[in-house]
C-alpha cells in the first residue's frame, strides 16, 4: 500500500535573516528588503511569501528563520504567526546552520514532516502553479527519500544565477541532479543554455525531514553534532538558552555547498511558474509595470521629460520631476536619494560601504 502524506504533515521554512543591501536605500540592515513592500503592492515580501506559502500548508507549520534583530518586525508584519514558528539566529551564519536547527525542531514536533525551505523575497505571479508544483515535490521527496529543488526554466543566459544541470536521458519530469555549477561567465551561461538540460538555481528547496536531517549526519558530522546536542531542550523553554550559547560554533556554510551538492539522491522539477529572486533594483525593475515611456514607478507622482528606462521610488505620492535621465535608479528615503546608473547596479553595495564610511553606520 503507497504511503499516503496528510497535509498536517507539510511544513515550511520562510527564509527572511538576509539584509539585501543592493536594495539600499531602502533596504538597511536594521530594516531590509523583506519587510518592505517593494512593488507598491500593499504587502511586504515577507507577507505576500508567507500568503503564498498558506496557499498549501497550514499557517501554525510555516516557520519563519530570521536573525534575533528582526523579531519584531516579523511579529509585526504576520501578527497571526506564534512565538513556537519564529525561529532566531543570534548569529549570521549563512543557511546551512539555521536550516538544521529549524528541521531538528519540526523534526521533534512531527517525525513525519515534509518541508519547503523558500526565501522570503522572491516573485512569483502564478501561485496556483507554484502549488501545484511543491505538492508534485513533497509526493515525491515523501515516497522516495530524496532531497529536491525547484529549477528555472532559464529564459537568457544570466551570469548572476547558479545553474543545476540535471540527467538529460530521463523521460520523467522530475530530473535526477548531475552537479550545481557555480554563477557562469556569459560565454558558458551561453553554452548551458544550448545544452538543454541546465535550469537557473532558484534556492527553493523540498524534502522529508528524515532525509535532509540524515544528509547533514552523513555530509556535514561536525555540524550536525553540534545541533544533536540540543535535542533534549529543542521546543522547550532551555532552547534558547542553548542556541545562545552554542550557534556562533556552527560553520558559515551554505545548504546548497552542505548537503545539496554533496547527497547522492538529489532531484529538480522544472517549474512552470515565472520567477525572479529580486535580487538588485534592476530586477524589481523587469516586474514592474511601465509608463509610456517605459519609466517603472513605485509610489511616486512623476513628471518626466526625454527621461526613459528609470526605476522610480519614493515615499507615497512624493512629486518627481525627471528631465533628461535615461535608465538610472533614482530611490528617495527620508535622509538618503540615490541616483545610480542602471547598468552599474552591482556597485550599490560598495557605494553603501563608502556611505557608511563617510557619513556613519547609520545610513546603511
Amino acid at each position: 500500500m503507497t504511503k499516503k502524506m496528510q497535509n498536517k504533515n507539510y511544513y515550511a521554512i520562510l527564509m527572511a535573516g538576509g539584509v539585501g543591501s543592493r536594495f539600499w536605500p531602502v533596504s538597511t540592515e536594521d530594516f531590509p528588503k523583506q519587510f518592505h513592500d517593494m512593488l507598491g503592492t500593499g504587502d511586504t515580501l515577507i507577507q505576500k511569501t508567507f500568503n503564498r506559502l498558506a496557499n498549501l500548508i497550514p499557517k501554525e507549520n510555516i516557520f519563519i528563520l530570521t536573525n534575533a534583530r528582526y523579531s519584531d518586525l516579523v511579529f509585526k508584519q504576520l501578527p497571526e504567526v506564534t512565538k513556537r514558528q519564529v525561529v532566531l539566529e543570534p548569529a549570521m551564519r549563512n543557511t546551512a546552520p539555521c536550516i538544521l536547527y529549524a528541521s531538528l525542531k519540526i523534526q521533534k514536533e512531527n517525525p513525519e514532516a515534509v518541508m519547503i525551505v523558500a526565501p522570503s523575497d522572491h516573485w512569483i505571479e502564478d501561485e496556483k502553479a507554484f502549488v501545484a508544483n511543491v505538492k508534485q515535490a513533497f509526493e515525491f521527496c515523501y515516497k522516495n527519500n530524496a532531497l529536491m529543488t525547484l529549477g528555472i526554466q532559464p529564459t537568457f543566459p544570466n551570469t548572476g544565477y547558479g545553474y543545476i544541470e540535471f540527467e538529460s536521458t530521463s523521460a520523467e519530469e522530475i530530473k535526477e541532479v548531475r552537479q550545481f555549477r557555480e554563477k557562469p561567465d556569459y560565454e558558458t551561461a551561453k553554452s548551458f543554455i544550448s545544452q538543454g538540460n541546465f535550469l537557473w538555481n532558484a534556492g527553493i528547496f523540498m524534502w522529508s525531514v528524515k532525509s535532509v536531517i540524515e544528509s547533514y549526519q552523513v555530509n556535514q558530522p561536525e555540524l550536525f553534532e553540534l545541533f544533536k546536542q540540543g535535542l533534549d531542550v529543542y521546543n522547550t523553554r532551555d532552547e534558547a538558552g542553548f542556541i545562545q550559547e552554542n550557534y556562533d560554533k556552527a560553520e558559515n556554510i551554505s545548504v546548497d555547498f552542505a548537503i545539496m551538492e554533496k547527497s547522492d539522491k538529489v532531484y529538480v522539477l522544472p517549474a512552470t511558474f515565472d520567477w525572479n529572486d529580486l535580487g538588485t533594483w534592476g530586477s524589481l525593475y523587469d516586474k514592474l509595470n511601465k509608463d509610456e515611456n517605459d519609466n517603472a514607478v513605485v509610489n511616486a507622482r512623476t513628471l518626466t521629460a526625454d527621461a526613459s528606462g528609470n526605476m522610480i521610488r519614493t515615499k507615497d505620492n512624493k512629486i518627481v520631476v525627471v528631465d533628461g535621465l535615461k535608465d538610472y535608479i533614482i530611490v528617495d528615503k527620508e535622509e538618503v536619494l540615490l541616483i545610480f546608473p542602471k547598468q552599474k547596479e552591482q556597485d550599490i553595495k560598495k557605494v553603501l560601504q563608502q556611505v557608511k564610511d563617510e557619513f556613519g553606520e547609520q545610513y546603511g
